[in-house]
């Protein structure tokens, strides 16, 4: 199996794919159905990707139900803090897991649903890819406030629409009860 998977707590995975290096760079693979399927991870359904400047802060994002999006994010080039807050009201609500993902220890994260999503870049002209099991879909859109976490880099580049994220007692966020 060309990925190791570890479990950070909450349901999200850190996934370490296996890295083929030669004389002319490297190889690997950022999705195989097969073995992510063993994991619980669904197929995805659309790739995006982000640009960011050091200090920027991208997030809190998420979608509600039938829209929901499981993430798997990995960094092309530079390097992130990616952090996954649990929304499900009922769970381990309000309770965070992140880790340290770049272009050197080519980790990537799965963020199932449920989970608000987001991240700073610790390094200037980051490249972020995003690989959802579930397409973009603005009327199911929200936020929660980047503030709750403690990011390293406290001089924050912050887009206008997410400073206005409300705090998580306030979001509209997942009920398991139904």
């Amino acid at each position: 199996m060309p990925f190791e998977f570890e479990e950070l707590g909450l349901g999200v995975l850190l996934i370490k794919p296996k890295v083929f290096p030669d004389n002319r760079g490297y190889f690997k693979e950022i999705f195989k159905e097969s073995d992510f399927k063993k994991m619980g991870i669904p197929t995805p359904l659309q790739v995006n990707v982000s640009f960011s400047k050091y200090g920027v802060v991208r997030g809190l994002h998420y979608q509600l139900p039938p829209k929901e999006q499981g993430k798997i994010v990995t960094v092309i080039k530079g390097k992130i803090l990616d952090v996954a807050v649990d929304i499900r009201k009922g769970s381990s609500f309000g309770k965070y897991v992140s880790a340290e993902l770049s272009e050197d220890n080519h980790y990537m994260l799965w963020i199932p649903p449920g989970f608000a999503h987001g991240f700073q870049a610790l390094e200037s002209s980051t490249i972020v890819y995003f690989i959802t099991h579930n397409e973009y879909s603005p009327p199911h859109e929200r936020c929660v406030n980047y503030s709750m976490i403690d990011w390293p880099i406290k001089d924050i580049i912050i887009s206008e629409k997410d400073s206005k994220c409300p705090p998580l007692e306030k979001a509209e966020v997942f009920d398991e009860s139904h």
